[in-house]
């Protein structure tokens, strides 16, 4: 389907004409998400760092059950936080590519085309960080995962390998984020930035007549799915290595 034929809150740049009007953009649960993770990876660096495994391990279900709950979120979340408002097919993000260089501001009311593809990058790699740091083990076997009894000790430490190589993966992609934001806000003149950090965006009030305010969902449903998501963590880290 077309772009343009989608919900204007998920596909369309804000119209620049006509009074300014502030509209929610990204909801808590998004905002939490974005910024504990961000904190919660460079804990979890400090931690490996200063061999304080049972504080990067705690780091790690944390940051697992965070990106379980982004992917629920993603499903039944608000507007634009649903994979399927943002997450756009070959075509709409070669279009957008060519016109990446262009100083005009976007005015994207969620994240635009290239944008979606750093979200599902970051959120693949997390889940593999994650998931092979359940798995992993030292030469010695004294420090291991949860669950590298069950995979053996050979691909437990070629999992920890794959755990390694992912962490400098995602800190390229941290780089070339901050780099990407560096580059809207000083040359585009775009602040994404500040809607992450408040929630809210500008855009014209005859744009937010048309429906451009994306509808949020309700707090009490991220509530329920942050639980599902820390039972199923719960399930992996305590249960799985029992059977």
């Amino acid at each position: 389907m077309d772009g343009s034929k989608r919900q204007s809150w998920g596909s369309e740049a804000a119209d620049a004409t006509g009074p300014a009007q502030r509209i929610i953009v990204w909801d808590l649960p998004v905002r939490v998400f974005h910024w504990v993770v961000v904190a919660l990876i460079g804990f979890s660096w400090w931690a490996a760092e200063h061999d304080r495994l049972d504080l990067h391990k705690l780091s790690g279900y944390a940051i697992l059950t965070l990106v379980l709950f982004r992917v629920f979120w993603g499903v039944a979340g608000s507007a634009t936080a649903r994979f399927s408002s943002f997450v756009r097919g070959p075509r709409e993000i070669l279009a957008y590519a060519r016109h990446f260089f262009s100083r005009e501001p976007s005015h994207w009311i969620g994240h635009n085309p290239m944008g979606a593809l750093s979200v599902l990058g970051l959120l693949a790699l997390l889940l593999v960080q994650t998931a092979t740091g359940l798995c992993a083990s030292d030469e010695d076997g004294l420090e291991s995962g949860p669950l590298a009894r069950l995979v053996g000790y050979d691909m437990s430490r070629m999992l920890s390998k794959v755990h390694g190589t992912t962490f400098t993966l995602i800190q390229v992609l941290v780089v070339l984020h901050v780099a990407v934001i560096l580059f809207y806000a000083f040359y585009k003149r775009e602040d994404l930035i500040g809607p992450m950090v408040r929630g809210s965006k500008t855009i014209s009030r005859e744009k937010a007549a048309a429906g451009a305010a994306p509808p949020q969902a309700p707090l009490g449903l991220a509530l329920v799915l942050l639980i599902a998501a820390a039972a199923a963590v719960w399930a992996i880290v305590a249960l799985l290595p029992r059977l």
